[in-house]
């Protein structure tokens, strides 16, 4: 699901009918506690990350015209708020886009 901005309850759901859910750069918004529940809730073998560029950029690049070298600052925020490693993210995110685009 391209750049998720519902409820638990939603992603649960649709994650049940074998869709990922995709972050932007909303997650990394101060303002955007629900949607970082969600993110912090599901199994990293559902998740996606995405610029949705040229819009929808990360903190610290809020206003700037967005760019996919800033998945990197969503991974991050993703890697801190979950307690783990950017590292980890990128491994489940990209091993996810292999599976969905059915890239080897």
């Amino acid at each position: 699901m391209h750049c998720f901005t519902e409820s638990l309850d939603v992603a649960r759901e649709i994650i049940e009918l074998g869709f990922y859910i995709s972050f932007s750069g909303i997650v990394t918004f101060k303002n955007s506690k629900i949607l970082q529940k969600v993110m912090g809730s599901i199994s990293l073998k559902n998740m996606l990350i995405e610029t949705d560029s040229p819009y929808l950029s990360p903190i610290p690049h809020r206003g700037k015209v967005n760019e996919p070298a800033f998945l990197y600052d969503i991974a991050k925020f993703i890697a801190n708020f979950r307690n783990t490693s950017v590292t980890e993210i990128g491994k489940y995110t990209s091993d996810n886009f292999y599976k969905l685009f059915n890239v080897e």
